[in-house]
Order: structure tokens, then sequence, then C-alpha cells
């Protein structure tokens, strides 16, 4: 295992640990317990004739009050953050909720306030039981007054924080800034650091997994050690976000070494991360998937609410723009010429799918609104006009099938006409003519 190897997959294990509600509250909670103890260690110090003597008492009834206000306020941040995440699940979609989970400050709130808790409790303890001398008594008080101080600006955020929390534009910022992050990486990395792989026909011995599943992660390190070690060339089949069967191969494979042993096949399998959902972190599809599904949720019959369509349709010709820009490669030639995994080969992802993902749900369900499908027309019509080739095909492509969803969909001629007078041209025809 390479050094990358270890940075990536703490990279990618970090990321889906930070979603996790519980990890920072129990790191808090370690670091508060720790804290109460710290204070002993200024009674050693000799510096009972320069602080001044503190009543216990006075310490006491302050710790009292902060355990017993913390327990009300954490209970009440987990009822309001269920409330909020049940919200972002109903209002928008449930492919959002980890992303709202994971909010920062909603974590960081609960985590000051069960931190506080158990400040509180452990300190008390030790008071009534005599632990502290005149300068730990101190340092107690300071160390309280801090973490009251703490608490006071952690709720003020907070409650500014919750109101917000699982509303559809919140949880759209933040799936749009999730997508952002990681088709940034993707653009910098297309071929995941191998070698864009060419051609529909690969060669080579099939690795299949028994899983089925999407994959979440690939460790293109470790793959790189098998085949350096074998002497063999991969070409992977898949890419973050595609479901698997067994009848559907992960890679192919063309070794010099012999056959493809069982041992061989299962330390290739362990490359591979295979799980019950798809994720964000490394798959820039998903983001766009979930950003469509909230407008497909807003356009609904149910929910009629066209403003957040034509909203989403903005962001995702900014996510595009992102998209076509120039990235690291382009700037870095050295880098281009050696891939860091010159054994794998990786199919690239495909910008017509990207669209599909993106495009192809808001224009089947807002196909009835004229002011989403001329929104949709205007903003493919920029992606045309960008110096992009694939984007540019890709845009004239799916705004010629939006055009036709909205000609089937729309009454009025005058409608059709204004749709028409948005879409992007080209050869200097509009897309709707032969």
């Amino acid at each position: 295992m390479t050094a990358y190897l270890s940075m990536d997959r703490l990279r990618f294990f970090l990321q889906r640990l930070r979603k996790q509600l519980w990890v920072k509250p129990l790191i808090i909670s370690l670091l508060s317990v720790g804290a109460a103890f710290l204070a002993k260690l200024t009674d050693d110090l000799g510096l009972d004739t320069w602080l001044p003597r503190i009543d216990p008492e006075a310490v006491e009834t302050l710790l009292s009050v902060i355990a017993t206000s913390m327990m009300v306020i954490a209970t009440l941040a987990v009822a309001s953050m269920v409330s909020a995440y049940a919200s972002a699940s109903s209002t928008a979609t449930p492919r959002s909720l980890k992303l709202v989970i994971a909010d920062d400050l909603s974590q960081n709130a609960l985590s000051t306030f069960i931190g506080a808790f158990i400040f509180s409790i452990v300190a008390l303890t030790a008071v009534k039981n005599q632990y502290y001398e005149g300068a730990g008594l101190f340092t107690l008080l300071a160390l309280t007054a801090l973490v009251f101080s703490i608490v006071i600006l952690t709720f003020v955020r907070w409650v500014d924080r919750i109101a917000r929390l699982g509303r559809v534009g919140t949880t759209v910022d933040t799936v749009e800034r999730t997508a952002a992050n990681a088709m940034r990486r993707r653009r910098d990395a297309p071929a995941l650091g191998g070698i864009p792989a060419t051609g529909d026909n690969p060669t080579g011995e099939k690795l299949f997994s028994p899983m089925v599943g999407y994959i979440q992660h690939i460790d293109m390190a470790q793959l790189q050690d098998c085949a350096c070690q074998w002497k063999d060339r991969i070409r992977l089949a898949v890419l973050p976000g595609t479901f698997v069967t067994p009848d559907r191969p992960l890679a192919f494979i063309r070794s010099t070494s012999g056959e493809l042993t069982e041992a061989k096949r299962k330390k290739l399998l362990e490359a591979f991360l295979i799980g019950k959902v798809r994720t964000f972190e490394d798959d820039p599809r998903f983001a766009l998937v979930v950003l469509s599904e909230i407008a497909s949720h807003a356009l609904s019959p149910a929910v009629n609410d066209p403003g957040t369509g034509i909203d989403i349709i903005g962001r995702l010709v900014r996510l595009f723009v992102l998209w076509g820009q120039p990235h690291q490669a382009d700037t870095n030639k050295s880098d281009e010429d050696k891939p860091r995994y010159d054994r794998i080969e990786v199919p690239l992802l495909s910008v017509d799918d990207m669209f599909d993902d993106a495009f192809t749900p808001i224009a089947r369900d807002g196909a009835a609104v004229v002011e989403v499908g001329i929104r949709l027309q205007k903003g493919l019509r920029a992606l045309a006009n960008l110096d992009d080739e694939p984007l540019r095909k890709a845009a004239l492509k799916y705004a010629r099938l939006a055009l036709r969803r909205a000609e089937q969909g729309l009454d009025s001629a005058e409608d059709i006409a204004a749709v028409r007078k948005a879409a992007p041209m080209d050869d200097n025809e509009e897309i709707n003519q032969g």
C-alpha cells in the first residue's frame, strides 16, 4: 500500500465520517471531560498566593445552572434538527437528507450543548468532592465562564441557522456546493489519475463482484500496486455511482503473468467499495440527480412551485460552466504526460449522461409550464455558446428534446412560440427547424 492510498482512503472515509451525527458530540464530550480535570493541574503550580480565592458554592451554583439548562437546550436542539430533517425529506428529496445532517453549524451547536452538559456534570461532581484547591477552583471558574460564553454565542448562531435548516433554499445551496466540489475534483482528474480509456471493446479477463449495489469509491492506488506487482494492465468498466450486479464486470484485466487467480481477484475486489446507496463524495452525477429531483418535486401539481425549478436550472448552468473550465492537467503538462496510475485505463464521465441526469426530468415535468420551458432553453443556449464542443453538442441535443416536450405540453401557440424563440441556434437555424 502506498502513501497515496492511505491518504485517498483517509479522505473518502473522513468525508463520510464527518456526515455522521454522533462524531462531533463524542469528540467534544471527551474534550469536556479532559478540560474539567485539566483545571486540577494548576493546583501544582503554586499560584494560590497570586490568584483570588473562590467560594466553592459559587462555582457549584454556576455549574448547576449550566447542567440544568444544557440538558433542556440539547433536547430542544435534537427535536428541532429532527423536524428540519423531516422537512428536507418532504419538501426537497430524501436523497438530500445526508447533506442536511452534515450541516456543520447544527452539528457544532449540538456538540457544544452536549459538551457543556458533560463538562458541568463532571466538574460539579469534582467540586462537591473537594477535588480542587484554590488555584484549581479559579481555573475551573474561568473555564466555566468560557464554556458559558461559547454556549451563548453558539445558541444565537444556531437559532438563526435552525430557522433555515431543512428549507428548500438552504437544501439546494448545500446540494449545489456539494456538486461543485465533486465536479471540480473530477474535472481536475477526469480519469481518476489513470489513463483515459479509448475504444468500445475492451479485452482481458473480466472481474466480477458478488455484491449488488453502487460503486462508492475506487481505490486507484491499490489497483496500481496490484498491476505493477503482477505486470498487468487494468481497464475499469465502472465509475463511482455505477450500479453493479454479479453479471456486470467491474474491470478487464490484461495479464502477462498467467491466469487471474482467486487470490488476485479477491485483492482487486478490495479496491472497489460497494454500498447500498450512492454517495456524493466521488460521484458528481449523483448531486446533479438530486438537484433535478428537487426541481421535479417543485414542478409537481401538488407543489406547483415553478420558481424553484427555474432557480435550479440556473444552478445547473453554473455547474456545467464550472465543468467546462480548464482543469489542472491543462496547465500542468508534466502531470498530463505522466498519469499517476499509468497501468489503469478509466472511462471518462459522459457529458451526455450528465445532461440527461440534470435536464431530462425538468424538461419532462416542466413541459406544460411556459416560464420553465423558456428558462430551460435560455440556460441550454448559454451552455451551447461556450467554447466547449462536448457541452455545445449536449446542450443542443437536450434543448431539442426539451422543445419537443414543450410543444406537446403547452396549449397556447403564443407560449410555444416564446419557447422556440428562446431556444439555442445551430448553424444559424433554430433547433426545431430541419
